[in-house]
């Protein structure tokens, strides 16, 4: 149970103390450590590359020129299938794919990067943000910036074979940061560009894809009507072949139409597609006759359709998301999921839809801005709308039931049901809630943009606010941003005061979680002042909350304190009994920090009968006893922490949530170190160790690490020792966590000190430089010991918990 009114929630700790977030926060994600063996995160072999292409014909000349092209030549293994739109480029690349798939062991990673799509194309960021988590990286440890995603990325592949394909690409620039670092991967890139850059910089091979000769137009075209017309005159066959351009894509679709009418003469379907030229010109491609072509096919067969298919076409293309499932469909056609699948299937036995999985559906670029085309011409403005409110429904009602799974309470801000007749969907437990959230966030952040455009301030900001919580399961730190910056837009357009103070808040966690502290302050504060002028009680003890948390992880520790006693005052006064406990947790968490050891211990035993009058029994329990064990080890009173342990096992509601587990190993095992019993530490770290490894949560694993390590020395394995502190060092470089790297880099030239391997005196010596600079950042009084301590020198290493 979490004690804030909505969703920064994530597993089992409340967003209430910086520490307890910082340990049992993230449960979705996989650690990236292996005790006893030092080495990196374990890399998945990803197979994302999609199924091969059903009755491919020809093209025997590009795929001998792209096996000569993708030959080793010294250099980055790229190459670049260009051509114009519908001549068949992802079906070249994707038959390709599937030939040489066997002989790149390490894998393979496909996207479609929607460079020529109507919504906007896929941002190299999130395309590498895919490629991490198919590798195996946890959502918690893929990296904010670009630049970094891609250095990630890199590093993961090199040495390794992986075949990599990136579809409808739009500019050189969309590609690079896709690029390996090294030869032994491949890199196939469609495009109806040139992309000369690529060619010019990177050394990419380019193989143009051209019309389809008469002779293989006629095989394909034969080959999708199948036995349905095996008589058809072969001339009429070829001049049907030239009304669609020779275009493997507009073929298809007109050869599934004459499969559909086999008793039709052929010349008669060939009047029809002459007589439906020109039916549509607003599509946005190439002039000349492919153009032509694509308009004139797209159009024939569309019409051709039954009224219902016809209109399922329509309003399917105004999805905002570049595919969809069932339910989705089914809010937009105004039917039952029954329904909706019938219509989704004669589309795609009509070639007018993509068939991507069992339950899911794409168009290709060009027919998605056909439907969308048709839709405003032929569709009415109401049933638009309507279309689109069902929509907006069933995402907005759906969203709200998985949060309602992922977090077993959420404060609501939908306040009407959904429309009559929208089938939302239903879910047997949390997994599902997280499953749905996977595969639908790209939407949702589609549909957000879509409904800002559309100037609906009150649904983006519902929508933004519902699925806040749901970021947190995946880690998905961008959406989680995005999303709470369109949510503030839209608040203060429509000047919802209230709206603007939770978009603030919730945009304040968003960026400390992303380690964007500065902005994370100031929107904190502005939240905090936005509550106060509403006279909202509980919203600002709620933002003050967090702006403390902030201050915490900036290592503000006195403003932490004065924040952390202001808001219990504000609690106390107002009657928020648990909130005002909570609040006293974190001023443990303060003092404990400050060094403040026995007042730390003595308020978070003041506040933990509180939680209990309160009926809490969340995770801030086990903080409050994570504090006392810690305070009470260093002060060197075992016992007392011993009993605090065992009391922390009987209340903290562990279940079978691995988070709390962890976290109780580590405290059992630090306490153990401190009382000279490094086998049984070592044991109680194997056993955090194998326990957290779907935590993905860089602070307590670099916690474990540096225990390890310290445990490794006293068993008197230095060089192992060294290994693990390296470890925890790199992980919490990323954290932006300058006082926790400096710690772990003084255990680190401690331990440096005692080995033998001929570098640790300059490594050592690098190590202490590198910390004293980050420690020189903070005043506080554990940082002015550690800077005291590596001015020492060299000297043994400590016995103090990192």
């Amino acid at each position: 149970m979490r004690p804030t009114d909505d969703a920064d929630r994530a597993g089992v700790s409340a967003d209430l103390s910086g520490s307890a977030r910082d340990v049992v926060q993230a449960r979705d994600v996989s650690g990236g450590i292996h005790y006893h063996v030092p080495a990196g995160p374990a890399v998945t072999v990803p197979r994302l590359l999609r199924a091969d292409v059903a009755g491919f014909v020809g093209r025997d000349t590009e795929l001998t020129a792209l096996a000569g092209a993708v030959e080793y030549r010294g250099g980055l293994r790229l190459v670049v299938v260009t051509g114009t739109a519908g001549v068949g480029k992802t079906s070249l690349a994707l038959r390709f794919a599937h030939r040489i798939r066997a002989d790149f062991p390490g894998g393979d990673l496909f996207v479609n990067l929607r460079g020529y799509d109507i919504g906007p194309p896929l941002a190299p960021a999130e395309a590498l943000e895919r490629f991490l988590r198919a590798l195996g990286v946890p959502g918690g440890d893929i990296p904010a910036d670009l630049e970094d995603r891609a250095g990630m990325y890199r590093s993961l592949l090199a040495g390794r074979q992986v075949l990599v394909v990136l579809d409808n690409a739009a500019t050189a620039g969309q590609v690079r940061p896709l690029l390996p670092g090294d030869e032994r991967s491949l890199v196939v890139v469609t495009s109806r560009s040139r992309l000369s850059g690529l060619t010019a910089r990177d050394g990419a091979r380019r193989i143009s894809v051209g019309l389809l000769d008469p002779a293989t137009a006629a095989d394909l075209y034969q080959a999708a009507v199948g036995e349905y017309r095996s008589l058809d005159d072969r001339g009429q066959v070829a001049e049907l072949a030239e009304l669609c351009a020779r275009l493997p894509l507009a073929l298809r679709i007109a050869a599934e139409r004459a499969a559909s009418h086999p008793l039709m003469p052929l010349q008669e379907l060939i009047g029809e597609l002459r007589s439906g030229s020109g039916l549509w010109q607003a599509l946005s491609v190439d002039d000349g006759q492919e153009a032509d072509a694509v308009r004139t096919v797209f159009a024939w067969s569309y019409r051709a359709l039954p009224g219902s298919a016809a209109r399922a076409f329509r309003l399917l293309g105004l999805h905002p998301g570049p595919e969809f499932g069932i339910g989705a469909a089914a809010a937009l056609l105004g039917s039952t999921h029954t329904a909706a699948r019938t219509m989704l299937d004669v589309l795609a036995g009509a070639h007018l839809l993509e068939q991507s999985s069992a339950v899911r559906f794409q168009f290709h670029d060009l027919l998605r801005a056909f439907a969308a085309d048709s839709a405003e011409g032929d569709e009415p403005p109401t049933e638009r709308e309507h279309a689109l409110l069902r929509l907006k429904d069933w995402y907005l009602h759906t969203a709200r039931a998985a949060t309602a799974l992922v977090e077993n309470s959420v404060a609501d801000v939908v306040d009407t049901p959904a429309l009559p007749g929208v089938e939302l969907e239903s879910f047997a437990d949390r997994r599902q809630a997280v499953d749905w959230y996977a595969v639908e966030r790209h939407n949702l952040m589609a549909l957000i943009r879509t409904l800002e455009q559309a100037q609906d301030h009150k649904a983006v900001f519902q929508l933004a606010a519902t699925m806040y919580s749901l970021t947190f399961v995946l880690n998905a730190s961008d959406d989680r941003i995005q999303s709470t910056q369109a949510a503030l837009r839209s608040a203060r357009a429509s000047n919802d005061l209230a709206a603007q103070a939770r978009a603030l808040r919730n945009l304040a966690i968003a960026h400390r979680f992303a380690g964007n502290l500065e902005p994370a302050l100031i929107h904190g504060q502005e939240a905090l002042a936005a509550y106060d002028t509403l006279g909202d009680a509980v919203g600002s003890v709620d933002a003050a909350n967090a702006v403390g948390l902030i201050l915490m992880r900036r290592r503000d520790l006195d403003q932490a304190l004065q924040v952390f006693n202001d808001a219990t005052t504000r609690a106390d006064t107002t009657g928020q009994n648990r909130m005002a406990a909570i609040m006293k947790i974190n001023i443990a968490d303060v003092l404990q920090h400050q060094g403040e050891l026995s007042a730390a211990v003595e308020t978070a035993e003041q506040a933990l009968p509180e939680l209990a009058a309160a009926d809490y029994q969340g995770g801030m329990v086990l903080e409050a006893y994570g504090i006392i064990v810690r305070a009470l080890t260093e002060l060197g009173r075992f016992e007392l922490a011993h009993q605090a342990l065992d009391a922390a096992d009987r209340d903290a509601t562990v279940g079978a949530d691995p988070g709390i587990q962890v976290v109780l190993m580590v405290d059992r095992a630090e306490l153990a170190l401190a009382e000279q019993r490094p086998a049984e530490a070592e044991d109680l770290l194997w056993q955090a160790q194998n326990l957290g490894q779907d935590l993905g949560n860089r602070t307590i694993q670099a916690r474990v690490l540096t225990a390890a390590g310290r445990a490794q020395h006293m068993l008197g394995r230095p060089e192992q020792a060294a290994d693990f502190h390296r470890q925890a060092v790199a992980l919490l470089r990323t954290q932006a966590d300058g006082y926790k790297t400096a710690n772990a880099l003084s255990h680190l030239a401690d331990t440096l000190d005692t080995t033998d391997d001929g570098h640790g005196a300059g490594d050592a010596t690098a190590a202490r430089v590198e910390a004293a600079r980050l420690a020189a950042n903070y005043d506080d009084p554990r940082a002015i010991e550690l800077r005291a301590h590596l001015q020492a020198g060299p000297h043994p290493p400590t016995t103090t918990q990192s």
